[in-house]
């Protein structure tokens, strides 16, 4: 949201214009062109990105550790799939569509066929909380309906050439980042009822502790 906004305030016209059209027949940027183009909002996009990457690992391995069961290999693959999508989700932010458009789009595309089966998984895999099953589904609902519109706007800018098709097309686009956080965001509810103790089972810190003053 950062990017979009530092994206809109000092480069509106540059990052609407794509290989066809630019303003007024396109208004509105695409999340390529907002992320990948133009500083400083692209670094604007990375600094959160990197920020946010350690939570996201988090949340990998606490799913995965919140789901596991003896003797299923879901949990592993939807864990798998998980660090996948987190490293191409690095690949399309730090490779951009101005650096190379190609492996940009190799990587989003990419993030959006790994978040298929984990989007699925963690429905399938989620604990016996009733409220966050239903957001889950709503959601996911909302992101597969989405790709849909997506899919066949693109190929009216990009076959067809039609104008406008991409600014709708970018609608989409930011709705399925949206999605995809809020998705995430669910297992808030799961968490409440899940503890991570950090313990010192050798004694190192009692050393320390002893030198402190009473």
């Amino acid at each position: 949201i950062s990017a979009f906004i530092v994206g809109v305030s000092l480069h509106y016209k540059k990052i609407v214009q794509n290989e066809w059209y630019g303003y007024p027949e396109e208004w509105f940027p695409s999340v390529s062109a907002t992320i990948g183009d133009k500083y400083p909002e692209r670094s604007f996009f990375m600094l959160f990105i990197a920020i946010t990457s350690g939570p996201r690992f988090a949340l990998v391995g606490l799913w995965y550790l919140l789901t596991r069961k003896p003797g299923q290999t879901l949990p592993k693959f939807i864990f798998t799939m998980g660090i996948f999508r987190t490293l191409t989700c690095g690949g399309f932010t730090y490779v951009t569509s101005t650096d190379d458009h190609q492996w940009h789009d190799i990587f989003m595309i990419s993030y959006i066929v790994a978040t298929l089966p984990w989007t699925i998984g963690c429905v399938a895999l989620s604990p016996p909380n009733p409220k966050a099953i239903r957001y889950r589904k709503i959601i996911a609902s909302s992101f597969f309906g989405t790709l849909v519109p997506l899919i066949y706007f693109f190929i009216q800018h990009k076959v067809h050439r039609v104008p406008g098709a991409y600014t709708t097309y970018a609608f989409f686009e930011w709705s399925l980042i949206l999605f995809d956080v809020a998705f995430d965001a669910v297992t808030a509810y799961d968490f409440r009822t899940f503890q991570v103790i950090i313990k010192d089972v050798q004694g190192a810190s009692k050393g320390y502790v002893q030198w402190l003053p009473k």
